[in-house]
């Protein structure tokens, strides 16, 4: 199937969910993830903020904050094509509107870390393979920032079963994910290196 293609119909089943299922599915794709030892030490993660159906990550922001780790959600600097991880100080409750609606610290209030600074980043997506291929927005934001980070730095993507398909076409300069977490398993896409 054509990239288009699959992303109107993921985007489709997706904004089909009602926010009860939104929260369901999502309460279960948190609590695998919580299991996973990447997330465990992970002292530094980046996580994306939900916005129109996707996987909610406003439990993981609080939750890991009540852990201790220093939490970065995006800023999208559209000017520049890049993504700057910006520290939380207290709550998702501290973002404001930003790039396309998405919740995003305001440009007077970023705390930026370096991408180096990342032991895990969770990363938004349409739909993904069991290779850790991903089909994104379209835009390569995250393409172009995930080969900053360290060689050991985990990357990995929250997504509902429906996003899981057997193949992604993949281009060299996709990024591929370390695991996908779903509400009902964790893919393991292969090995920790670049």
């Amino acid at each position: 199937m054509a990239k288009n293609d699959l992303r109107k119909k993921v985007l489709t089943l997706r904004k089909s969910l009602s926010i009860n299922e939104v929260e369901e599915k999502s309460t279960l794709v948190l609590s695998n993830l919580l299991t996973l030892a990447a997330y465990q030490y992970a002292g530094t993660l980046m996580t994306y903020v939900d916005f129109q159906n996707e996987v909610g990550t406003k439990k993981l922001i609080d939750e890991s904050l009540k852990r201790d780790k220093r939490v970065a959600v995006p800023f999208t600097d559209v000017a520049n094509c890049r993504l700057i991880p910006s520290l939380l100080q207290h709550s998702w409750t501290e973002l404001v509107p930003g790039t396309w609606g998405i919740l995003e610290p305001a440009p007077d209030r970023l705390h930026p870390l370096k991408p180096e600074d990342l032991d895990l980043v969770v990363v938004p997506g349409i739909a993904f393979d069991f290779k850790g291929n991903r089909l994104g927005y379209g835009g390569g934001f995250y393409d172009r920032f995930l080969p900053q980070t360290r060689p050991d730095t985990v990357i990995l993507a929250l997504a509902f079963e429906f996003q899981i398909y057997p193949e992604i076409c993949n281009r060299p300069h996709d990024y591929r994910m370390h695991f996908v977490v779903t509400e009902k398993r964790i893919i393991k896409c292969g090995l920790l290196k670049k």
